[in-house]
C-alpha cells in the first residue's frame, strides 16, 4: 500500500479531528462546568452536526466544478483556511457570556468543514482501490482520533498551562498544516472513472452517475443504515465528557481518560477494524462490531445504577470498551460505504452517506438530551442502543459485491 497515500489522509484527517474534539468534548465539558444547562450544550452540539448533516445538498457542486485549474485539491485547501479563519472566534467571544455569537461563528467554521471533508473522501475514492479501502480508512480514523485527542481531552489538560490563547493556537495551526501536503503530495486520480472536463458534458455525466445510483437498491439500504447504526455511540461520543463531570470527576480527569485510553482504543479499533474487514467481509464485521458497541454502553448503563461503591472504575472500563468497538465500527463501515459509491460521483454520494451518519449524531445527541433530562443518563443510552440493534437487520440488504468488496 502506498504509505504517502496513509500519510495524507491520515493528516487530512488529524486537521479535521482536532475542531472535532475540541467542539464535541473540551467545549461541552468547559461549558458544563461553568454551569451551563445540558439542555443548551446538547443544542450547540446538535445544531453544529447539522451542515455535515446536509452537506449533500452542495456536494455535487463539488463534483461538477472541477478542472485543470480548480479541482479537489483546490476545494481541500479553500475549506481548510475557512475553518482556522473561523476558530480565531473563540479568541473574540466569552464561550458563556457571548454563547449566542459564539455558536454563529462556530456554524460557519462547520460549513467549511464539512464541504472540506466532502472533497476529502471524494479524493480517497478517486485514488485507492476496493481492498485497501478498509485499512485506509483505519488510517484515516488514526489521525481523526489523535486530532481529537489533542484538542479534545489534551486541550482540558493543557489549558490551565497554556490558557485559552495557547489552545486555540494550537487548534487553529492543526486544523489547518495539512492542505500544505496537500498542494505537495503526488495524488494521481487512478481509480477514478472517466469524466469530461467541459462543463456541459461533465454535468450530464455526472447526472448519469446520480441516476444510476439513485436507481440501486444499496443506496438507499446505506442511507437508511447510515441515519440508525450509530444511535448506541453518536451520542455518547458527545456527552460522555458532561456525564462524567456529573459523576464527579474534575475537568483534567476527564481531559486525561479521553486524551489516553478513550482516543488510544480507538486508534486501536481503527486499525484493527480496517485490517480485519478488508480480510473478513464488511457486513460480519460491521455487525460485530455494533453488538460489541451496544454491550459496552448497556454495561456503562447498568453499573451506573448499580455499582454506587465502585462506580468511578467501572464506568471508566465500559467506556473504554465501548471506545474499541467505536474504532472497529468506525473503520469498517466507512469502508463499506466507500465500497458502495459510484467514484464519478463520489462526493455527492458519499457525502449522503456520512450527511446522514452524521445526522444520526444529530437526532440522537438532541434525544438524549431531552431525555436525560427527564430519566437519567442511563434510560436514554439503552434506548438508543436498542435503536443501533435494529439497523442490523439492514446489513443482508447490502450488495458489497457490485464494487468487488466480499460480503
Amino acid at each position: 500500500m502506498n504509505t504517502q497515500r496513509k500519510l495524507l489522509f491520515a493528516s487530512l484527517y488529524l486537521s479535521e479531528g482536532a475542531p472535532i474534539g475540541f467542539l464535541w468534548l473540551a467545549l461541552p465539558t468547559r461549558l458544563r462546568a461553568a454551569g451551563l444547562p445540558l439542555e443548551q450544550i446538547t443544542w450547540l452540539a446538535a445544531v453544529l452536526v447539522l451542515p455535515w448533516t446536509f452537506k449533500f445538498a452542495w456536494a455535487p457542486l463539488i463534483d461538477l466544478l472541477q478542472n485543470p485549474r480548480w479541482s479537489l485539491r483546490s476545494w481541500i485547501v479553500a475549506s481548510q483556511s475557512l475553518t482556522g479563519l473561523t476558530l480565531l472566534s473563540l479568541l473574540v467571544f466569552d464561550p458563556v457570556a457571548d454563547f449566542e455569537l459564539l455558536a454563529v461563528c462556530l456554524i460557519a467554521h462547520a460549513c467549511a468543514a464539512a464541504t472540506q471533508d466532502v472533497a476529502i473522501d471524494a479524493l480517497c475514492i478517486s485514488v485507492t482501490s476496493p481492498e485497501e479501502r478498509g485499512e485506509i480508512n483505519g488510517w484515516m480514523q488514526t489521525g481523526m482520533l489523535l486530532g481529537r485527542a489533542l484538542l479534545g481531552g489534551g486541550a482540558l489538560v493543557i489549558a490551565p498551562y497554556v490558557g485559552n490563547a495557547g489552545v486555540v493556537a494550537l487548534l487553529v495551526g492543526v486544523t489547518t498544516f495539512s492542505m500544505f501536503l496537500v498542494l505537495l503530495m503526488s495524488t494521481d486520480q487512478h481509480s477514478q472513472t472517466d469524466v469530461p472536463n467541459e462543463t456541459q458534458s461533465r454535468l450530464q455525466a455526472v447526472g448519469r452517475s446520480v441516476g444510476q445510483a439513485l436507481r440501486e437498491r444499496n443506496t438507499w439500504v446505506g442511507l437508511a443504515f447510515a441515519l440508525s447504526g450509530g444511535a448506541a455511540f453518536k451520542a455518547l461520543e458527545v456527552i460522555y465528557g458532561p456525564f462524567l463531570i456529573d459523576r464527579g470527576f474534575t475537568q483534567s480527569e476527564v481531559g486525561a481518560f479521553a486524551a489516553l485510553p478513550m482516543i488510544g482504543l480507538m486508534v486501536a479499533g481503527s486499525l484493527a477494524g480496517g485490517f480485519l474487514s478488508d480480510r473478513f467481509g464488511r457486513r460480519s464485521f460491521v455487525a460485530c462490531s455494533l453488538v460489541l458497541i451496544c454491550l459496552s454502553v448497556v454495561a456503562l448503563s447498568v453499573c451506573d445504577v448499580t455499582f454506587e461503591e465502585h462506580r468511578r472504575p467501572a464506568l471508566l472500563v465500559c467506556l473504554a470498551m465501548a471506545a474499541f468497538g467505536i474504532g472497529l465500527f468506525t473503520a469498517s463501515s466507512y469502508a463499506l460505504f466507500m465500497d458502495i459509491t459510484h467514484p464519478a460521483v463520489a462526493a455527492t454520494q458519499f457525502s449522503a452517506f456520512m450527511g446522514l451518519t452524521n445526522g444520526c449524531e444529530s437526532w440522537s445527541t438532541w434525544a438524549a438530551g431531552r431525555v436525560i433530562s427527564e430519566h437519567d443518563y442511563p434510560v436514554a443510552l439503552i434506548l438508543l442502543c436498542g435503536v443501533s440493534l435494529l439497523s442490523i437487520a439492514l446489513l443482508p440488504f447490502f450488495d458489497v459485491k457490485v464494487r468487488g468488496q466480499p460480503g
